[in-house]
């Protein structure tokens, strides 16, 4: 059966280091030995004490990290998401400026 997603609203925002948009960071050695992720792409911010933490948002799936180029994407019910700069406007309605 085929079906048609409902249309929604959401609030779509470049991420931009210092904003407040991200959820928590992790430590980055934690990110390349923990993780089963690619971490090319990772948003890595070097911090006063010398440590390199990568950003994330919390969703129900877990915890996302947010690359370079990636939006943050907030839904009417509050639930965040995160998209590449590659599929957002494919997936979302590109705002008139």
């Amino acid at each position: 059966m085929k079906s048609r997603r409902r249309p929604l609203t959401a609030d779509v925002y470049r991420y931009e280091i210092g904003k407040n948009m991200e959820d928590g960071f992790e430590l980055w050695c934690d990110v390349v030995t923990k993780g089963w992720i690619t971490t090319d792409f990772l948003v890595k911010i070097k911090r006063e004490d010398g440590s390199v933490v990568c950003p994330y948002i919390l969703n129900r799936r877990g915890c996302t990290f947010i690359g370079e180029g990636d939006y943050i994407i907030k839904d009417e019910d509050g639930t965040k998401h995160v998209c590449s700069e590659q599929k957002i406007w494919n997936r979302y309605e590109k705002p008139e400026v």
